[in-house]
């Protein structure tokens, strides 16, 4: 009886680069190459929005000292903004939290009646927000 040679695997060890047939995606569904990758896409949209109510906050210092009227609406409305970004990074896990962030920034962008700078940040991070939600579709597929 002649041993197998050692190149060529027997045939009860499988390559290890090889998986077993039943755990290869079919063509019709893409892997991303994630781990998990619904977990991926909300810590992506709560990184953004986290990040938006930072630079609001940040941007209550040159209003107080560059807007002259309707500046105690703006920082209320700012203030408000903030605490619906951050509740709605807590809830990026329901599908309708991601049509409210994009509602959100168009919140940001009617702020810009009492202040110009918060239309650019609308329009900023509303272009951010499409683009995670592009992220979000291409990534899940939703």
């Amino acid at each position: 009886m002649t041993e197998p040679s050692q190149d060529q695997p027997s045939q009860d060890q499988q390559p290890q680069d090889q998986q077993p047939q039943d755990e290869q995606p079919s063509q019709n569904q893409q892997r991303s190459g994630l781990r998990n990758p619904a977990a991926a896409v909300r810590g992506l949209g709560a990184a953004a929005l986290v990040m938006e109510a930072i630079v609001l906050l940040l941007a209550i210092v040159p209003l107080i000292k560059l807007a002259g009227h309707l500046t105690g609406v703006a920082i209320g409305a700012i203030l408000t903004l903030v605490v619906a970004c951050l509740v709605l990074a807590g809830l990026v896990r329901h599908r309708w939290a991601w049509y409210a962030g994009l509602g959100l920034q168009g919140l940001l962008a009617l702020c810009g009646v009492f202040n110009l700078a918060l239309l650019v940040l609308g329009i900023l991070f509303g272009a951010v927000w499409i683009y995670v939600l592009s992220v979000r579709r291409t990534i899940l597929g939703r």
